[in-house]
């Protein structure tokens, strides 16, 4: 079962909010925010419905409404900007050399944010991990986007302050605009031309890098152990979001 330690939280608690219910107040206690995450890492691990929550865990509907408000609060992005930039600074995150992929996740739930494609409708998770496969850029958009469109959006969810000195993707990316739109912000976009491109811009040396790619690939498979991620079934596109962003904590926590 997917747990942190006790030194791992101490890493991230600053950003766990704790309740705050004043003692002479009739009625429940304020439940501990570690308990909550250890319900909500459950969840994620199993994919259970919320109302299948062991008794073990505080009630469901206290962890559904905290795991809701730190969704809403950004409070996981915020764990895990800090978890990124201190890997950084220890040297264990390489952003020289960067690799972008989606993978396609369905959607039975309903709600915003979903796109009809021909695998039915659905959400695509949009990753930018370094050399290492370690996540700097975790983000969800409706499964119709086509990938291009979304690199912008996905950078927008970039948790260090250096931008990839090489962002390596595949066919799906090949686009003079966004060459061009990267190559202004100090990123050079490396990714095979597709069949019909008539005016061959990539290096042939610098497209051997194209052959690790499998690591963003694997940065998928290890998320989706999470059988949480496999299907959306929250109806906010921020819960799902949440899910991953903390399929992406748990994978940056293992580094300490």
């Amino acid at each position: 079962m997917l747990r942190i330690s006790d030194e791992q939280w101490e890493l991230i608690r600053k950003h766990f909010p704790e309740e705050h219910i004043p003692d002479d107040r009739p009625g429940r206690k304020p439940i501990p925010a570690r308990k909550v995450l250890d319900a909500v890492l459950w969840i994620l691990n199993t994919g259970a419905q919320w109302h299948m929550l062991p008794q073990s865990y505080p009630n469901y509907k206290t962890v559904h409404r905290r795991f809701q408000q730190w969704c809403e609060n950004e409070v996981i992005r915020a764990a895990l900007t800090e978890l990124a930039n201190t890997l950084r600074e220890q040297g264990a995150i390489d952003e020289s050399e960067c690799y972008i992929d989606a993978t396609f996740a369905s959607a039975k739930g309903g709600g915003a944010q979903i796109g009809p494609t021909r695998r039915g409708k659905g959400v695509k998770i949009m990753a930018i991990v370094d050399r290492h496969g370690l996540p700097l850029a975790v983000t969800t958009h409706a499964a119709n986007h086509h990938e291009v469109t979304l690199v912008q959006l996905t950078f927008d969810f970039y948790m260090i302050e250096a931008m990839p000195e090489n962002l390596i993707g595949d066919k799906a990316y090949d686009s003079d605009q966004l060459d061009e739109t990267l190559r202004g912000q100090g990123t050079e976009l490396i990714a095979p031309h597709r069949s019909n491109r008539k005016r061959k811009t990539q290096d042939g040396r610098r497209l051997r890098r194209y052959e690790r790619r499998w690591i963003v690939e694997r940065f998928f498979a290890w998320i989706q152990w999470q059988r949480r991620l496999l299907v959306r079934w929250e109806y906010y596109p921020s819960n799902f979001l949440g899910f991953v962003q903390l399929a992406a904590l748990c994978i940056l926590l293992r580094q300490f």
